[in-house]
């Protein structure tokens, strides 16, 4: 996969997607990381990208004409054009809100562009022309887009194969594709079994891949119901497994309560 990031700040993206997942990914030839300056499209001295909105108010504006050049140059590297297959997506507060869903469409795609906003905002003509998809990462203002673009970036590329050591990592984490991906994440247990007092729950050590498993979800549906009810309503109604897995919970958990 290709994905190509076009930002006032390459170097605050080029460091952090040298790290972790991201930079093996690289490595591995998985994944091929382009990250552009758009100060190389702007003209002048100063190589200016931005200036102050038409009709004042506070805060500059990315001017359309270095950000039009840029994609158009990047798209143009593989023979792509503005409005052809590609993606082109903006991050911006106000965009479709990122999730598991879009990173999995987005992983499915051979190419695709993030345009980091920045400043007050863009130029509206490149939305209107060049973007595909604005896209925000939460109800809250950040200073640029290179976070939210490196958001994006980690989420498609753990999903590409062969990136993950595990295939069937990012199916069983939370939001994952697996048909319990509205449910919450079991809690996870290592060496030692025993830690400061602390024990490892003893169906972990059973050896028993059913008990495992059932304890497993049992967790994530005690979890999800104790800390996203949104996600706990979209669940409903429970299955008969999963009924009798949460009624065993409640009763085991009375019981305690009940002998102090």
């Amino acid at each position: 996969m290709r994905i190509d990031i076009i930002t006032l700040f390459p170097e605050m993206v080029r460091q952090a997607a040298g790290a972790s997942i991201v930079g093996r990914a690289q490595t591995a030839g998985i994944l091929d990381l382009r990250v552009h300056d758009l100060r190389d499209w702007a003209e002048g001295r100063h190589r200016q990208a931005d200036d102050a909105p038409f009709g004042g108010g506070a805060g500059m504006v990315m001017m359309p004409k270095p950000v039009f050049a840029a994609v158009e140059s990047v798209l143009a590297d593989q023979g792509d054009a503005i409005n052809d297959a590609v993606p082109v997506l903006l991050t911006a507060p106000d965009g479709e809100r990122f999730s598991q869903a879009m990173a999995q469409e987005l992983a499915a795609t051979p190419r695709f562009v993030i345009l980091c906003g920045h400043y007050e905002g863009i130029d509206e003509r490149v939305r209107e022309t060049i973007v595909t998809r604005a896209v925000s990462i939460g109800d809250y203002v950040l200073t640029g887009g290179e976070l939210p673009a490196l958001v994006v970036l980690d989420a498609v590329t753990r999903l590409l194969p062969g990136v993950l050591g595990n295939e069937s990592s990012a199916e069983d984490e939370t939001f994952g594709a697996s048909d319990h991906h509205l449910l919450l994440e079991y809690p996870h247990y290592t060496r030692p079994a025993i830690f400061r007092e602390m024990a490892v729950p003893a169906t972990l050590l059973s050896g028993n891949h059913g008990k495992i498993a059932d304890w497993r979800r049992q967790q994530s549906l005690v979890r999800t119901r104790e800390h996203r009810p949104d996600l706990w309503e979209k669940f409903l109604p429970l299955s008969k497994r999963d009924q009798k897995l949460l009624d065993a919970y409640d009763d085991e958990k009375e019981r305690k309560a009940e002998a102090g």
